[in-house]
Protein backbone atom coordinates (compact mmCIF):
# COMPACT_ATOMS: atom_id res chain seq x y z
CA UNK A 1 0.00 0.00 0.00
CA UNK A 2 1.51 3.57 -0.95
CA UNK A 3 2.57 5.83 1.91
CA UNK A 4 -0.06 8.50 1.96
CA UNK A 5 1.99 11.29 3.62
CA UNK A 6 3.93 12.85 0.62
CA UNK A 7 0.53 13.12 -1.67
CA UNK A 8 -0.95 14.02 2.02
CA UNK A 9 1.68 17.07 1.63
CA UNK A 10 1.08 17.84 -1.95
CA UNK A 11 -2.94 18.69 -1.03
CA UNK A 12 -1.72 20.25 2.19
CA UNK A 13 0.59 22.92 -0.37
CA UNK A 14 -2.35 23.26 -2.60
CA UNK A 15 -5.16 23.98 -0.16
CA UNK A 16 -2.83 26.21 2.06
CA UNK A 17 -3.12 29.99 1.66
CA UNK A 18 -0.78 32.75 2.08
CA UNK A 19 1.64 30.09 3.90
CA UNK A 20 -0.99 28.74 6.21
CA UNK A 21 -3.66 26.26 6.41
CA UNK A 22 -7.01 25.90 8.74
CA UNK A 23 -7.82 23.17 11.23
CA UNK A 24 -10.82 22.58 9.30
CA UNK A 25 -9.31 21.55 5.90
CA UNK A 26 -6.35 19.78 7.88
CA UNK A 27 -8.92 17.72 9.27
CA UNK A 28 -10.79 16.50 5.57
CA UNK A 29 -7.49 16.08 4.71
CA UNK A 30 -6.87 14.00 7.22
CA UNK A 31 -9.74 11.78 6.73
CA UNK A 32 -9.22 11.48 3.03
CA UNK A 33 -5.51 10.20 3.42
CA UNK A 34 -6.76 8.23 6.61
CA UNK A 35 -4.51 9.71 9.13
CA UNK A 36 -5.48 11.54 12.16
CA UNK A 37 -5.03 15.06 13.01
CA UNK A 38 -1.52 15.07 14.53
CA UNK A 39 -0.16 13.22 11.56
CA UNK A 40 -1.45 16.03 8.99
CA UNK A 41 0.08 19.00 11.41
CA UNK A 42 3.30 17.07 11.41
CA UNK A 43 2.70 16.96 7.51
CA UNK A 44 2.14 20.64 7.37
CA UNK A 45 5.37 21.72 8.75
CA UNK A 46 7.19 19.05 6.61
CA UNK A 47 5.37 20.95 3.17
CA UNK A 48 6.60 24.54 4.86
CA UNK A 49 3.44 25.56 5.47
CA UNK A 50 1.79 26.54 9.23
CA UNK A 51 -1.05 25.12 10.49
CA UNK A 52 -3.08 28.29 11.08
CA UNK A 53 -3.59 27.54 14.88
CA UNK A 54 0.32 27.90 15.50
CA UNK A 55 0.86 30.64 12.87
CA UNK A 56 2.14 33.51 15.97
CA UNK A 57 4.76 30.50 17.01
CA UNK A 58 6.19 31.86 13.83
CA UNK A 59 7.92 34.79 15.27
CA UNK A 60 10.19 32.91 17.91
CA UNK A 61 10.14 29.05 16.11
CA UNK A 62 10.91 27.67 13.04
CA UNK A 63 8.51 25.35 10.87
CA UNK A 64 11.40 22.65 11.79
CA UNK A 65 10.86 23.69 15.65
CA UNK A 66 7.32 23.41 15.29
CA UNK A 67 7.51 19.77 13.83
CA UNK A 68 10.02 19.12 16.95
CA UNK A 69 7.35 20.28 19.10
CA UNK A 70 4.49 17.84 17.12
CA UNK A 71 7.05 14.84 17.39
CA UNK A 72 7.84 14.63 20.95
CA UNK A 73 6.56 12.81 23.75
CA UNK A 74 6.27 14.63 27.03
CA UNK A 75 5.34 12.22 30.82
CA UNK A 76 3.54 15.39 33.02
CA UNK A 77 3.51 13.74 36.59
CA UNK A 78 0.81 16.37 38.72
CA UNK A 79 -2.27 17.91 37.42
CA UNK A 80 -2.89 20.25 39.96
CA UNK A 81 -2.04 24.00 40.59
CA UNK A 82 1.77 23.39 38.17
CA UNK A 83 0.36 20.89 35.79
CA UNK A 84 -2.97 22.60 35.22
CA UNK A 85 -1.23 25.50 33.98
CA UNK A 86 1.52 23.86 32.32
CA UNK A 87 -0.56 21.16 30.50
CA UNK A 88 -2.37 24.09 29.02
CA UNK A 89 0.39 25.74 27.16
CA UNK A 90 2.39 22.50 26.46
CA UNK A 91 -1.00 21.84 24.80
CA UNK A 92 -1.29 25.16 22.93
CA UNK A 93 1.88 25.49 21.82
CA UNK A 94 1.51 21.71 20.10
CA UNK A 95 3.21 18.87 22.09
CA UNK A 96 2.39 15.74 20.10
CA UNK A 97 1.78 13.40 22.81
CA UNK A 98 1.60 13.94 26.72
CA UNK A 99 0.97 11.52 29.38
CA UNK A 100 -0.89 12.67 32.06
CA UNK A 101 -0.83 11.32 35.62
CA UNK A 102 -2.32 12.01 38.76
CA UNK A 103 -4.42 10.13 41.54
CA UNK A 104 -6.02 12.43 42.62
CA UNK A 105 -10.05 14.06 42.18
CA UNK A 106 -10.94 17.66 42.25
CA UNK A 107 -11.57 19.09 45.90
CA UNK A 108 -13.32 22.46 46.70
CA UNK A 109 -9.73 23.78 48.05
CA UNK A 110 -8.27 23.36 44.89
CA UNK A 111 -10.35 26.13 42.88
CA UNK A 112 -8.37 28.94 43.62
CA UNK A 113 -5.47 28.25 41.80
CA UNK A 114 -6.07 24.85 39.35
CA UNK A 115 -6.81 25.67 36.33
CA UNK A 116 -8.26 22.72 35.02
CA UNK A 117 -10.99 22.22 38.23
CA UNK A 118 -14.59 24.05 38.02
CA UNK A 119 -16.98 23.36 40.63
CA UNK A 120 -19.29 21.00 38.15
CA UNK A 121 -15.63 18.71 38.43
CA UNK A 122 -15.53 18.54 42.55
CA UNK A 123 -15.13 14.50 43.27
CA UNK A 124 -13.67 13.87 39.36
CA UNK A 125 -10.74 12.34 38.16
CA UNK A 126 -7.93 15.24 37.60
CA UNK A 127 -6.83 12.89 34.71
CA UNK A 128 -9.70 12.36 33.24
CA UNK A 129 -10.80 15.84 33.53
CA UNK A 130 -7.34 16.40 31.59
CA UNK A 131 -8.06 14.50 28.84
CA UNK A 132 -11.77 16.23 28.13
CA UNK A 133 -9.64 19.59 28.83
CA UNK A 134 -6.94 18.79 25.94
CA UNK A 135 -9.38 17.61 23.33
CA UNK A 136 -11.10 20.60 23.51
CA UNK A 137 -8.31 22.80 23.25
CA UNK A 138 -6.21 20.81 20.66
CA UNK A 139 -7.77 17.62 19.45
CA UNK A 140 -3.97 16.97 17.16
CA UNK A 141 -2.63 16.23 20.58
CA UNK A 142 -2.97 12.59 21.86
CA UNK A 143 -3.63 13.11 25.67
CA UNK A 144 -3.14 10.00 27.78
CA UNK A 145 -4.35 9.81 31.28
CA UNK A 146 -3.39 7.99 34.22
CA UNK A 147 -5.76 8.30 36.80
CA UNK A 148 -3.15 6.94 39.38
CA UNK A 149 -0.54 7.82 42.42
CA UNK A 150 2.70 6.44 40.44
CA UNK A 151 5.23 4.61 42.38
CA UNK A 152 9.09 4.36 40.66
CA UNK A 153 8.07 1.08 38.51
CA UNK A 154 5.43 2.11 36.93
CA UNK A 155 7.44 6.37 37.01
CA UNK A 156 10.24 3.86 34.62
CA UNK A 157 7.57 2.06 32.71
CA UNK A 158 6.00 5.28 31.22
CA UNK A 159 9.48 7.28 31.01
CA UNK A 160 10.33 4.65 28.29
CA UNK A 161 10.37 6.17 24.99
CA UNK A 162 9.77 9.61 26.16
CA UNK A 163 11.79 12.77 25.39
CA UNK A 164 11.06 14.44 28.49
CA UNK A 165 9.70 14.43 31.83
CA UNK A 166 7.71 17.01 33.76
CA UNK A 167 7.36 17.43 37.96
CA UNK A 168 4.42 18.82 38.88
CA UNK A 169 4.32 17.52 42.33
CA UNK A 170 4.24 18.89 46.05
CA UNK A 171 6.74 18.49 48.37
CA UNK A 172 10.20 17.14 47.98
CA UNK A 173 10.59 14.10 49.28
CA UNK A 174 7.47 12.69 46.90
CA UNK A 175 9.43 13.85 44.01
CA UNK A 176 12.33 11.45 44.46
CA UNK A 177 10.77 7.99 42.69
CA UNK A 178 10.43 10.74 39.22
CA UNK A 179 14.20 11.97 40.01
CA UNK A 180 15.25 8.36 40.01
CA UNK A 181 13.38 6.98 37.30
CA UNK A 182 14.21 9.81 34.75
CA UNK A 183 17.95 9.01 35.78
CA UNK A 184 17.02 5.31 34.97
CA UNK A 185 15.77 5.88 31.99
CA UNK A 186 18.07 8.52 30.61
CA UNK A 187 15.16 11.23 30.16
CA UNK A 188 15.64 14.96 31.66
CA UNK A 189 13.77 16.35 34.28
CA UNK A 190 12.19 19.72 34.49
CA UNK A 191 10.69 20.37 38.22
CA UNK A 192 8.86 23.46 40.15
CA UNK A 193 7.53 23.60 43.09
CA UNK A 194 5.50 26.50 44.64
CA UNK A 195 5.00 27.74 48.03
CA UNK A 196 3.05 31.51 48.86
CA UNK A 197 4.01 34.03 46.26
CA UNK A 198 7.69 31.95 46.15
CA UNK A 199 8.54 29.57 43.44
CA UNK A 200 11.56 27.43 41.75
CA UNK A 201 12.45 25.64 38.42
CA UNK A 202 15.44 23.60 37.39
CA UNK A 203 16.42 21.55 34.74
CA UNK A 204 17.42 18.07 35.93
CA UNK A 205 19.89 15.92 33.20
CA UNK A 206 19.95 12.33 33.60
CA UNK A 207 21.80 11.19 36.76
CA UNK A 208 22.45 14.77 38.18
CA UNK A 209 21.50 16.12 41.39
CA UNK A 210 17.68 17.75 41.04
CA UNK A 211 15.98 19.51 43.77
CA UNK A 212 15.52 16.77 46.23
CA UNK A 213 19.00 16.97 46.90
CA UNK A 214 19.13 20.87 46.80
CA UNK A 215 16.78 21.97 49.49
CA UNK A 216 16.72 18.71 51.44
CA UNK A 217 13.70 16.46 51.73
CA UNK A 218 12.30 16.54 55.16
CA UNK A 219 11.41 12.98 56.53
CA UNK A 220 7.65 13.43 55.37
CA UNK A 221 7.48 15.21 51.81
CA UNK A 222 9.71 18.68 52.80
CA UNK A 223 7.83 18.69 56.36
CA UNK A 224 8.87 21.17 58.67
CA UNK A 225 9.42 20.28 62.11
CA UNK A 226 6.15 21.64 63.00
CA UNK A 227 4.90 18.77 60.13
CA UNK A 228 3.75 21.53 57.75
CA UNK A 229 5.17 21.59 53.92
CA UNK A 230 6.01 25.03 52.94
CA UNK A 231 2.89 24.96 50.70
CA UNK A 232 1.17 24.70 54.02
CA UNK A 233 2.40 27.07 55.55
CA UNK A 234 2.56 29.31 53.18
CA UNK A 235 -0.52 29.12 50.89
CA UNK A 236 -0.79 28.24 47.27
CA UNK A 237 -1.95 30.99 45.34
CA UNK A 238 -3.00 31.44 41.65
CA UNK A 239 -0.54 33.92 40.53
CA UNK A 240 2.70 31.73 41.74
CA UNK A 241 1.41 28.11 40.00
CA UNK A 242 1.16 29.83 36.71
CA UNK A 243 4.37 31.84 37.23
CA UNK A 244 6.07 28.14 37.53
CA UNK A 245 4.40 26.80 35.43
CA UNK A 246 5.52 28.76 32.66
CA UNK A 247 8.99 29.04 33.14
CA UNK A 248 8.62 25.17 33.29
CA UNK A 249 6.65 25.53 30.13
CA UNK A 250 9.57 27.49 28.70
CA UNK A 251 12.07 25.23 29.96
CA UNK A 252 10.29 22.40 28.04
CA UNK A 253 10.04 23.95 25.37
CA UNK A 254 13.76 25.08 24.82
CA UNK A 255 14.71 21.30 25.09
CA UNK A 256 12.46 19.73 22.83
CA UNK A 257 13.30 21.94 20.23
CA UNK A 258 17.29 21.59 20.94
CA UNK A 259 18.02 24.85 22.50
CA UNK A 260 19.06 23.68 25.49
CA UNK A 261 18.22 25.18 29.15
CA UNK A 262 19.42 27.13 31.51
CA UNK A 263 21.84 25.89 33.99
CA UNK A 264 21.27 25.92 37.69
CA UNK A 265 17.53 27.05 39.11
CA UNK A 266 15.33 30.09 38.93
CA UNK A 267 14.24 31.40 41.85
CA UNK A 268 11.69 33.89 42.10
CA UNK A 269 9.61 36.03 44.29
CA UNK A 270 6.42 37.67 43.15
CA UNK A 271 6.00 39.55 46.32
CA UNK A 272 8.91 42.13 45.30
CA UNK A 273 9.30 40.99 41.63
CA UNK A 274 12.76 39.29 42.04
CA UNK A 275 13.91 36.57 39.51
CA UNK A 276 17.61 34.96 40.48
CA UNK A 277 19.18 32.00 38.90
CA UNK A 278 21.07 29.74 41.27
CA UNK A 279 24.11 27.74 39.83
CA UNK A 280 24.23 24.91 42.08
Amino acid sequence: MPDPLPQLEIAIRHAARAGRIAEDVLRELAIAAGVDLLATQQAACRAGIWPARYARNARQLSLRDQLALLQSRVLLVGLGGLGGWLLEQLVRMGVGAITGVDGDCFEESNLNRQSLGNTAQLGQSKAEVAAARVAGINPAVHFTPVPRFADKILLIRLLRGMDLALDALGGLACRLPLQEAAAATGVPLVSAGIAGLTGWVAVVPPGQAGPVQWLGTGETCGTDETGASPEEELGNLAPTAAAAASLQAAEALKLLIGRGAAPGMCVFDLADGTFQRVRL
